[in-house]
């Protein structure tokens, strides 16, 4: 049996979606659906040994824990703009905490979803050594980014501490993740699909003006990666029993956003046509230039395949996704 919570979520819902086609018996999910969106996620799957909402989730585990040969925890208060620091706590440090020592008790692998927004404004670099000296210079910019290096910082402590742990685990620092089944996102949706619908409803696409002199208007850089190459990794590395630690999940390879609107434009056979706002004064002092993995370890793991470029996964992600009567997996 094979645990994914968050699993009628992005991530979630494709990991399902792969495990399944992979032939993967018994796959749990455990979520909430409260967008109707996130039931299409999951309508295509014909394989769900269960699907356990959250409240359930103990006796669950309970019940069924020794059927359980691994445990991806992908639910999290996701939003960057959360300000209910109880509820951040409660959900993305006390609950992962748990099932880690559940994992721990019992021998599952766990692999569970930390955050490229650790780095905070990546002055500290993106290195994702699992020690304390990497680990504590790092200045998350938002509360749901600091929820996430609790988290890790906690992972730290027990580990150092020489405590049980699972057999393996890995925290996952996802970049800037895109493709399908994102819908239920709303403001937190990839850039990917919000230029995509701007540009199907108006034939323009809106970008943010530099408000930093070293970079032109849309020269700002993320590590744009596709979902599909996350799914490839996460299942890498459960895969891989004797590696345990943090993992960058990104390309290794900043984009501009100048060069994302172009993809978009290019996959839907539109002219390209771009109006230029300010970055709102709200975060511009504290905006991200560049963000970029380094992916060696992850590389080092076993992860070996190429990841999918900026053109083709934007390509894929509009033809046979957002333009079609059906945008989900």
């Amino acid at each position: 049996m094979i645990v994914v919570t968050g699993g009628a979520g992005f991530i979630g819902s494709c990991l399902v979606a792969a495990l399944e086609r992979a032939g993967a018996p018994d796959i749990v999910v455990v979520d909430r659906v409260d967008h109707e969106a996130k039931r299409r996620n999951l309508l295509k799957r014909r394989s769900l040994a269960a699907f356990v909402p959250p409240e359930a989730l103990a006796d669950f585990l309970e019940r069924d824990g020794h059927r359980i040969e691994a445990l991806f925890h992908l639910g999290a208060i996701s939003s960057t703009t959360e300000t209910n620091l109880d509820l951040l706590e409660r959900t993305n440090v006390a609950l992962p905490l748990a099932l880690w020592r559940f994992c721990a008790r019992r021998g599952i692998p766990f692999l569970y979803a930390s955050s490229a927004a650790t780095y905070g404004d990546g002055a500290q670099g993106f290195d994702d050594a699992f020690d304390g000296q990497a680990l504590r210079r790092l200045e998350p910019l938002n509360p749901y980014g600091a929820s996430k290096h609790r988290f890790d910082l906690e992972v730290l402590r027990m580990v150092s501490a020489g405590e049980s742990a699972p057999p393996s685990w890995a925290g996952l620092k996802f970049f800037n993740v895109y493709g399908p089944n994102e819908h239920h996102k709303g403001g937190q949706r990839s850039v990917a699909l919000a230029l995509f619908e701007q540009v199907r409803d108006g034939g323009r696409a809106k970008l943010f003006r530099s408000h930093n002199p070293g970079y032109a208007d849309g020269g700002q850089l993320r590590d744009f990666v596709w979902v599909d190459d996350c799914v490839d990794a996460m299942l890498t590395l459960w895969r891989q029993p004797r590696v345990s630690g943090l993992f960058n999940i990104g390309t290794g390879q900043a984009r501009s956003f100048l060069d994302l609107a172009h993809a978009v434009f290019a996959a839907m056979g539109r002219p390209v046509a771009i109006d230029w706002v300010d970055t709102p004064e709200a975060i511009r002092a504290r905006y991200q230039y560049f963000t970029e993995a380094r992916v060696e370890r992850l590389r080092a793991a076993g992860f070996s395949a190429p990841f999918t470029t900026l053109e083709a996964g934007v390509r894929c992600y509009i033809t046979e996704y957002l333009s079609t009567n059906d945008p989900h997996r």
